[in-house]
């Protein structure tokens, strides 16, 4: 006993080590675990519609930006308004060509 350092593990006994575990010289920060991605809302049974069935996403819900539910009218306006503007190029050429 007389050769060992308490400061040293390898030759400390089990009190010298556990009294090093408990007490560290400096605290350790730890920082705060990232939670990640957070689960969609859904609509509950009590909410439930039959434009919005239970189960399905919340539009809107949980301060998330406000969702357009009809997507399709703008797709649809695009497609048209390309349509006009092909027409006009269209008989745009056919003007200078003639």
């Amino acid at each position: 006993m007389s050769g060992e350092d308490p400061h040293d593990p390898a030759t400390a006994g089990p009190e010298a080590v556990d009294a090093a575990v408990q007490a560290p010289d400096a605290p350790v920060a730890v920082p705060a675990p990232d939670p990640g991605p957070q689960p969609t809302p859904t609509v509950g049974s009590a909410e439930a519609s039959y434009g919005a069935p239970a189960g399905s996403a919340m539009l809107g819900g949980a301060g998330d930006p406000v969702v357009d539910p009809n997507p399709e009218k703008l797709v649809g306006a695009a497609f048209g308004g390309g349509l006009v503007v092909a027409l006009l190029l269209k008989g745009l050429a056919r003007r200078k060509h003639s």
